[in-house]
């Protein structure tokens, strides 16, 4: 099942861009933090639409409470790491791998995209964590970019 809104974020071990781990009770207790989730670094939306619309609106979602913008993708830290400089995401951003795919499955928001050889992913979706726990959830269907995007996060915080 996956995560509903008023539930608790699980406790999983992340790693950083510079391969530190990090949990998210580390990232999300005590802030208010926007979530967002992509199938895969250096994918087409997820590179020319969906980051890139978080590292625009940085400040403006900053301005409305937020603590932190946080990035997840089912892909190694140095990938992340990589793919923050292409879009100028550093400062802006927080990157952090779930390279085995323990945080999208630990949400029940992960996918099997193994037909296009992808593996284990997570769906693509955004959240706004208060203190660890979900006030706001919107996952896409596949194949859409709809209800995850900055702008939509902008109007529900």
């Amino acid at each position: 099942m996956p995560i509903k809104e008023g539930e608790k974020i699980p406790t999983v071990t992340l790693k950083t861009v510079d391969m530190k781990d990090i949990t998210t009770d580390d990232l999300f207790g005590g802030k208010k933090v926007v979530l967002f989730a992509v199938p895969g670094a250096f994918t087409p939306t997820c590179s020319e639409q969906h980051l890139p619309g978080f590292v625009e609106k940085a400040d403006e979602i900053r301005a409305k409470g937020v603590d932190d913008i946080v990035c997840v993708s089912v892909n190694d830290a140095f990938v992340m790491k990589a793919w923050a400089k292409d879009r100028g995401a550093e400062g802006k951003v927080t990157m952090i791998a779930d390279g085995n795919g323990d945080l999208a499955k630990a949400l029940g928001l992960d996918f099997d995209g193994s037909g296009i050889g992808f593996g284990v992913r997570s769906q693509r979706y955004a959240a706004i964590v208060e203190n660890g726990v979900v006030t706001k959830l919107a996952v896409e269907k596949p194949m859409k970019f709809e209800v995850s995007s900055a702008d939509a996060i902008l109007e529900a915080l």
